[in-house]
């Protein structure tokens, strides 16, 4: 059989928009790099941003109140005379520890009852997945709005109502990839040598859910970081004084029209902490991902 020009046989050449390998934009690809500094720019802040801060985020000073922006304060100040900019660079640390304290907390629910849905038999299947559909028949911010009132209005309440509403997700995925590995040749091959079920789900299970989960959870950064401001915007998360991002725009909404920078400036933080851990979990799905890598 005659060969084609990349080596294969003639007849499966087919059409030369299946022959071609399909290449991704470099617009797009410097584009989740930029992001991916970005990320971990946000990340670096988030723990030296309150020791790097210009002045005390929390000092009131009705002097210097609704000061707009200039050299002596970046981001202006606020309506209580506090440095925006000081506020900002500490929210990082109080924003993002709460996502990071949300994702570890869910990622560990999710491995353990994805797990055990995916392994632990008929019945125990049943009733897990169950469980994980009604969470997931709901918006996580309204569970997690009802959730965090209950609790009174803080931000721990606010990642205790989201570490409970969050797991679902991480559940259902975790046992879609350990179903379809559970029953692979190198998982009996272990099972036959005397490997315990621990050992198997330690060695050979969890190794090939972490890919997954890693993008998952880096994706999830920018959704749970949402809620958690949310959730301190409408009142039920962090209160005043906190310099968490959300309260930071409920307290200055009564001053918009006086005092845009006291709300712009921590929106930004959150949309370009968003947007950059978006497109950094693109970029990290399409370097974990064959099938990604191959199609874009």
């Amino acid at each position: 059989m005659a060969g084609s020009a990349d080596g294969r046989p003639g007849g499966l050449r087919g059409p030369w928009f299946a022959r071609r390998r399909p290449r991704r934009g470099p617009a797009g690809s410097v584009l989740e790099r930029v992001a991916v500094v970005v990320a971990l720019v946000m990340v670096v802040l988030a723990v030296v941003g309150p020791w790097i801060a210009p002045q005390n985020p929390y000092r009131v000073d009705l002097g210097q109140s609704l000061l707009p922006p200039s050299a002596a304060h970046l981001f202006g100040t606020d309506v209580n005379g506090r440095d925006v900019f000081s506020r900002v660079l500490t929210g990082a640390r109080e924003t993002l520890l709460a996502t990071v304290i949300v994702l570890v907390v869910a990622t560990v629910l999710g491995v353990l009852i994805g797990t055990a849905a995916a392994l632990g038999g008929r019945v125990v299947d049943e009733v897990l997945m169950r469980i994980c559909d009604i969470g997931l028949s709901l918006p996580s911010i309204v569970l997690a709005l009802g959730l965090a009132a209950s609790l009174g209005p803080s931000l721990t309440s606010a990642v205790v109502a989201m570490c409970l509403t969050w797991w679902p997700g991480y559940a259902r995925l975790v046992r879609t990839v350990v179903r379809q590995h559970r029953d692979a040749e190198y998982v009996e091959a272990a099972r036959s040598i005397g490997a315990g079920p621990v050992r198997v789900v330690v060695r050979h299970l969890l190794p090939t859910v972490v890919p997954v989960m890693l993008v998952q959870v880096t994706l999830d950064v920018a959704a749970v970081m949402l809620v958690i401001s949310g959730l301190s915007f409408v009142g039920v998360g962090a209160q005043v004084p906190a310099a968490e991002w959300g309260a930071m725009i409920a307290a200055a909404v009564d001053d918009i029209s006086t005092a845009w920078w006291a709300l712009l400036f921590p929106g930004l933080a959150i949309a370009v902490t968003a947007v950059a851990f978006n497109l950094a979990g693109d970029w990290l799905r399409v370097r974990t991902d064959p099938t990604v890598r191959w199609s874009r």
